[in-house]
């Protein structure tokens, strides 16, 4: 434990990639000389939680503030403003608390698996006396790991790539068998293990980078690394002096919904999300493709829900992705929602076929493999991702205006000579996503709630509103503003500093660690989608919803409605309200492809 959390203290301390890397290393070089089997169980542990792995929550908020509060012998009003000025629960227990009367040396797996996972099911009373004794052997950084780790709130600022190349640099095994192996790690349906940790530094048996080397049996079951796309957000006119000819790319629809990929190994079939989760039973209409797909077979793809839109009666469609989130988490599927929901894989790649690796061929030549063997399954739950031709680059621009008609996000650019590599890189050819401009309002400032990390003690995560219809001059009733949409990327830092002191100073109500404030800022908000919600008070739900600009030159009267955004609903621009010139943006772990 005492090590671990030096080194989430070290990583949240640091913005440095090059740091992070150097502080991973250490860390992992340090257990490849520990002979001991509990070594091994700490690191495959802490190879879970730096990898992106989710503690489950194990101690309610409510008890364990209540805890905290009474070890403190803080009074509750006193705890929480010390609460709301740090702006995290976990550092502000962790520095409250008197210092420990003893110390512990348990390890991180002994933490997690005797302790932690026991918490589960017991009383309150016995949760409550054990997470005292608990914080009583720890010292602040431990206590904050701790905290983090038992709410379910454990985050850390470092990449799965890091990671990865942490454990290639220990183990002296390539970083891209390394990255096989990490994939499914994550996944919470088996446990760290020292044997599972032994297995991602072993030395490699084969390669899986090798052209036409066999699935090594460590691997079996397991998807590959998935190969992601760079954001291409320069102008059409400057595409033939970047990219060359349009006959040297494979163009096809950018479509929005979970990144997927269908494994047919070991007489079954494996379905794995761009998450790394395993979801095959979430979807059986997939999971039915173990009849007719080749053992041996690996396709890379998206699953979205595909059905006749409302009105049509001929032709099927991909439907908006929230749809496809009712079909999302779901424990139990019934029968009116599979068929309202149904769900296809749209085939873009092959990755093996017959047990052969393909990812070093050309893409060109795994498109050729994957139309023929979609030709030969023809099952309608497995459907090819169709190649668009056009004259020129100016052509396909033209083209991609139908994007958001026909439900894409815009186009994929593959250039027909690449490779398959992992992750976001060049170094085998590339993807490109060349997205259409988002959609854009003005909206209001209404709420901001402390953010994260290194923006703990700043708010930076806001709500924003717009107003309830448009001002008239023969309407003289008082509008109202009506939330619709959240949003805590796009600022600057500096940007982040002037509006943070803003909702300091017109803050007109508290909620907990939530702001209400005076209406005076105005932000442009731009997002990918809308669509009508039943669950949110303004009857419409927006897809990654991010700030494009600070509006300081408009005044919060001016800024757009309820019906603007109706009107985006029904494929409108109306005056004021248009798609904003494409910028760069963050990568979004749902828009991985």
């Amino acid at each position: 434990m005492k090590s671990f959390a030096r080194l989430f203290s070290e990583l949240d301390a640091s913005t440095s990639t090059r740091t992070k890397q150097a502080a991973l290393v250490r860390y992992f070089e340090a257990f490849g000389s520990d002979p001991r089997v509990d070594a091994a169980r700490d690191a495959a542990w802490a190879v879970y939680f730096l990898a992106g792995g989710k503690p489950r929550q194990t101690v309610p908020t409510r008890l364990l503030r209540d805890t905290a509060r009474a070890l403190s012998a803080l009074p509750e009003w006193l705890f929480e403003e010390s609460y709301q000025a740090v702006g995290d629960l976990a550092e502000t227990i962790a520095h409250v608390l008197p210092p420990p009367s003893r110390t512990s040396d348990l390890g991180l797996a002994t933490w997690i698996e005797d302790r932690l996972l026991g918490l589960k099911g017991e009383a309150p009373e016995v949760v409550a006396e054990r997470l005292a004794a608990w914080l009583d052997e720890l010292d602040t950084a431990e206590r904050f790991l701790l905290v983090k780790l038992i709410g379910g709130a454990f985050r850390v600022g470092v990449s799965k790539l890091s990671v990865t190349r942490a454990l290639a640099t220990v183990s002296s095994v390539d970083a891209k068998i390394v990255a096989h192996r990490l994939m499914g790690y994550t996944d919470g349906r088996s446990r760290p293990s020292a044997a599972t940790y032994h297995a991602l530094i072993a030395a490699a048996s084969a390669s899986p980078a090798d052209a036409d080397g066999a699935m090594p049996d460590e691997l079996r079951g397991q998807p590959y690394p998935f190969f992601l796309a760079h954001a291409l957000n320069e102008p059409v006119e400057r595409f033939d002096e970047l990219l060359g000819s349009p006959d040297d790319w494979q163009v096809e629809w950018k479509y929005d919904g979970i990144r997927g990929q269908l494994v047919a190994r070991g007489g079954d079939v494996f379905l794995w999300s761009r998450g790394e989760d395993l979801v095959t039973e979430r979807f059986p209409e997939l999971s039915a493709l173990v009849d007719v797909v080749p053992q041996g077979t690996v396709v890379d793809g998206e699953i979205l829900v595909w059905r006749k839109p409302d009105g049509a009666t001929t032709v099927d469609a991909p439907a908006p992705f929230a749809d496809l989130q009712t079909r999302i988490g779901r424990k139990t599927l019934s029968k009116k929602l599979l068929g309202e929901t149904p769900v296809v894989l749209v085939a873009y790649d092959l990755l093996e076929e017959g047990g052969v690796d393909l990812r070093r061929r050309g893409q060109a030549e795994r498109r050729e493999r994957l139309e023929a063997l979609v030709a030969a399954i023809d099952h309608p739950a497995l459907k090819l991702s169709p190649l668009l031709e056009a004259g020129t680059w100016r052509d396909y621009a033209t083209l991609r205006e139908e994007a958001r008609a026909r439900r894409v996000e815009g186009f994929m650019l593959k250039r027909r000579d690449a490779r398959y590599g992992v992750g976001r890189t060049k170094d085998v050819g590339v993807w490109w996503k060349w997205k259409i401009d988002p959609l854009s309002v003005d909206a209001v400032l209404i709420y901001a709630q402390r953010g994260h990390g290194r923006r703990a003690s700043l708010y930076t995560d806001f709500t924003f509103a717009v107003w309830d219809r448009e001002r008239r001059a023969d309407d003289d009733r008082p509008r109202a503003l009506v939330p619709f949409a959240k949003a805590y990327s796009g600022l600057t830092d500096e940007e982040m500093i002037k509006v943070d002191a803003i909702v300091k100073k017109t803050t007109v109500e508290k909620f907990g660690p939530v702001r209400s404030v005076r209406p005076t800022q105005v932000f442009e908000l731009g997002f990918e989608g809308i669509q009508r919600s039943t669950r949110h008070k303004s009857g419409i739900a927006t897809r990654f919803p991010r700030m494009l600009r600070w509006r300081t030159d408009k005044p919060i009267e001016e800024a757009d409605t309820l019906a603007s955004l109706e009107a985006l609903m029904d494929g409108g621009s109306p005056s004021g309200l248009a798609t904003t010139p494409t910028v760069a943006e963050p990568e979004d772990v749902d828009d991985a492809r």
